[in-house]
């Protein structure tokens, strides 16, 4: 293990344990086992450093989500059931790295403060992840989006509803009932927006044939 990978798990564990406000620097030092000067030849300041964790934090989510993906896919998963793993598995990645932290919500909040470019940065990351996923099954399995929209389209509406679930669950947390109802609104949503590219077409309904006048006439009669 490097002396950087050893100071981001010192990092990680402090800002967990004490919140990003009354962390500092020297706490990261003590628990990576370095001195305070050591570690600022790595990282200039506890914000900087906070900034290597949430964007380490970052990475960890994304390749988690990509692995969720083709795992699903390769297993022959609907398209619902791999956007569901893929998601499942960043937000639950994210989700763990924090769980158990009585400043979960703190620590979300200085995210956005300290390293509102980074959340920018991965949201603009995991959108096209996911829309490079949605076409790529919609082109395998035969599948069309609704009149007018593209899979960015879809991958925001999901974005969308990954936000929404959080009003419930600002912090994520409990983990399981937050995917648990998040599971629920992305299936809704992809069946209402995903289809057969090639339905197949109602029998044209056959004209129905004309009775047959029965001639009244008798033998014999005159025309």
């Amino acid at each position: 293990m490097g002396p950087r990978t050893r100071i981001l798990d010192a990092a990680m564990l402090v800002f967990r344990r004490q919140g990003f406000r009354r962390s500092s620097i020297e706490q990261a030092a003590d628990a990576a086992g370095l001195t305070r000067q050591a570690l600022y030849h790595h990282f200039k300041s506890k914000e900087a450093l906070f900034r290597a964790v949430i964007e380490r934090l970052h990475e960890e989510a994304l390749a988690a989500e990509i692995a969720a993906a083709g795992t699903a896919e390769k297993a022959g998963g609907s398209l619902a059931d791999i956007v569901v793993a893929s998601v499942s598995a960043k937000l639950g990645q994210l989700a763990a790295s924090l769980d158990g932290s009585p400043h979960v919500e703190e620590l979300f909040s200085e995210h956005l403060l300290q390293a509102r470019d980074l959340y920018q940065k991965y949201a603009t990351a995991y959108a096209e992840q996911l829309a490079a996923t949605i076409t790529r099954v919609c082109r395998k399995r035969d599948l069309v989006l609704n009149a007018g929209m593209t899979p960015r389209d879809l991958a925001r509406c999901i974005e969308m509803a990954v936000n929404g679930t959080k009003s419930a669950y600002p912090a994520m947390q409990p983990a399981g009932a937050f995917l648990k109802d998040l599971e629920i609104m992305l299936r809704t949503l992809i069946a209402g927006a995903v289809g057969p590219a090639n339905k197949p077409r109602a029998a044209k309904a056959k004209p129905a044939k004309k009775p047959v006048k029965k001639s009244t006439r008798k033998p014999g009669d005159r025309r």
